[in-house]
């Protein structure tokens, strides 16, 4: 097994004990960053978790689509009953990444750790509660470290201090690419909806109404919606980011099957594609908007063979 780690000129170097005065590691940021908290966190307050997708299990994270603040709680929050496996008495502060290939690692998030919820514990499983931090916000998405040993997926801080740090990039301004080329999956709609770097979609989408097409691309069903009113396309698709749904009668039913399957909340849509099929002005009149609607609803048959059930 190679081990090749970065240098700040050349990009590696080469050896199995690098000298880490050489260049960015983790440890460096978790100190600097964890002095500046009040109060301080120290590398003994972290636990460095590490998940990898396995798209043929449903019960762990099989791609970026999962990687929602609510599933990737619940995936952490369940640790095995074996000490030997995961620390009886884990860390407060429970810092996410996930793979990004074989060794490189970005960083999802932090999770503060309010200890094991006692009346969950099964014979085989613990459960703890868990909840949101923003310890290196600053760094969510952008900083990957290089983890050096992928058989282990978690460790303590003062363990993963000396990995190197292989990036923390710029997250760069999406620039809206018109009405007519909008195409995002469900976990891209996530993010359009809430991140600062698409803030000309968010402009875009908040001042029209319009009819949009969600395409299950497992299955190709299809559903018509409209945004109308103040409510406009943005808002519209708000309500679809959070529940996969927006509370639609058909696709509500699809969760809720999801949910009783054991999934998450949002399982259903992870396959969801949403597109725009027209817009209109904000003036436009609801009736001019309803005629629309159920144009396309004829014309694509959505509701002898897609979703729409009105």
């Amino acid at each position: 097994m190679d081990d090749h780690r970065p240098d700040v000129s050349s990009g590696h170097i080469h050896g199995d004990a690098p000298d880490t005065s050489a260049f960015l590691t983790f440890g460096h940021l978790l100190t600097a960053i964890g002095a500046e908290h009040d109060p301080p966190i120290g590398l003994e307050d972290i636990r460095v978790i590490r998940h990898s997708f396995n798209t043929g299990d449903e019960a762990s994270l099989r791609g970026k689509e999962d990687l929602t603040e609510d599933r990737v709680r619940e995936y952490t929050r369940f640790q095995g009953i074996s000490r030997r496996q995961f620390p009886a008495q884990p860390e407060r502060y429970w810092v996410v990444l996930i793979a990004d290939g074989r060794r490189r690692s970005r960083l999802w998030g932090t999770f503060e750790n309010h200890g094991e919820v006692a009346s969950e514990r099964t014979e085989s499983a613990r459960y703890f509660n868990l909840r949101p931090h923003d310890f290196l916000a600053p760094l969510v998405n952008r900083l990957v470290v290089e983890w050096d040993t992928p058989r282990a997926w978690h460790r303590r801080a003062a363990s993963a201090a000396h990995m190197p740090v292989l990036e923390i990039s710029d997250r760069d301004k999406e620039p809206f690419p018109g009405f007519d080329n909008v195409l995002l999956t469900f976990h891209e709609l996530g993010e359009m909806v809430s991140d600062h770097r698409y803030a000309d979609w968010q402009v875009a989408l908040s001042q029209v109404q319009g009819i949009y097409l969600i395409t299950d691309a497992s299955n190709g069903k299809q559903y018509i919606g409209k945004a109308d009113g103040a409510e406009r396309i943005l808002g519209r698709w708000r309500a679809y980011a959070s529940d996969g749904h927006g509370g639609n009668r058909a696709l509500r039913e699809l969760a809720q099957a999801s949910i009783g399957a054991g999934g998450a909340k949002t399982d259903h849509a992870r396959h969801f594609v949403f597109s725009i099929l027209r817009v209109f002005g904000p003036s436009t009149s609801s009736s001019e908007i309803d005629a629309a609607e159920s144009h396309y609803k004829k014309s694509l048959l959505t509701r002898e063979f897609g979703l729409n059930r009105n």
